[in-house]
């Protein structure tokens, strides 16, 4: 089983669905902007962490990511990016995943963004999760100065890398 920073892919995979859970009113958490191919497994192109949009409110790096041609990760998608690449998980270089968002009941999109960083060891985290990678939100406009927004150029399904019967 992959582990990132003593973390499993199992357990960050659980915490991300617990939030969802939390949450029934939303029964796709993506923005209405993010097509994720209709298949189990899919290559996502072109990842970077959006160092360059520190300080940025999500609502304005997501205007700049769609004018830059490039697509807001997902939740999903950012765990999965740093269980491929854990040294893109560093102190301090955190990322949001603005291409997941709840929805309320009215349709409308939550005013949380869910971000991925490291656990400083404090608070409620305790002493003994520092360094832990952890999931959870910030609000949508607000700026905040030390995540960046990940995104990719391309998502792919297997059709169209030339793989069948996925």
């Amino acid at each position: 089983m992959p582990e990132l920073g003593g973390t499993t892919a199992a357990q960050l995979r659980e915490h991300a669905a617990s939030l969802d859970a939390a949450r029934p009113d939303s029964a796709d958490p993506r923005t209405d902007d993010v097509h994720v191919p209709d298949v189990p497994l899919y290559l996502v192109g072109d990842v970077r962490r959006g160092d360059d949009m520190l300080d940025w409110t999500p609502a304005e790096a997501h205007a700049e990511l769609a004018r830059r041609a490039r697509t807001p990760l997902t939740i999903s998608e950012g765990v999965s990016w740093l269980l491929q690449e854990p040294d893109r998980r560093e102190p301090g270089r955190c990322f949001m995943c603005i291409g997941s968002r709840k929805r309320k009941t009215n349709g409308a999109l939550d005013a949380r963004t869910p971000a991925l960083w490291i656990s400083g060891g404090t608070g409620r985290d305790g002493r003994e999760n520092k360094g832990a990678p952890k999931v959870g939100w910030y609000w949508v406009n607000n700026h905040h100065t030390w995540p960046g927004f990940a995104s990719a150029s391309v998502r792919l399904g297997p059709s169209r890398v030339g793989l069948t019967g996925l």
